[in-house]
């Protein structure tokens, strides 16, 4: 009685929803700016060059701001996303 282990030993609590909680707390979004971006084709490149770096969670692309937000799990590599945007073809001029 009182136990939170069922039977078969293993555990009733919720604890996915504690790590997922403890990893959101621990995200970084930055903005940067990015020049020559004018299509849906500019999205889609710089979507999936910087969505393939280590750490990066989320890519949102503002073509009309000419705007990249980047959502990592803690600091971003700045370089290294720029390094991405590059190889897509485009600039990454700094921080917005």
């Amino acid at each position: 009685m009182g136990s939170c282990c069922t039977p078969d030993g293993s555990c009733s609590t919720n604890t996915v929803e504690v790590t997922t909680a403890t990893a959101v707390a621990d995200t970084t979004a930055t903005v940067y700016a990015v020049s020559g971006m004018t299509c849906g084709h500019c999205k889609t490149a710089i979507t999936n060059s910087v969505s393939a770096l280590d750490g990066v969670i989320t890519v949102d692309v503002d073509i009309a701001g000419g705007r990249v937000t980047v959502t990592t799990g803690g600091e971003p590599d700045d370089a290294a996303i720029a390094a991405a945007v590059d190889d897509a073809g485009y600039e990454l001029t700094g921080r917005a």
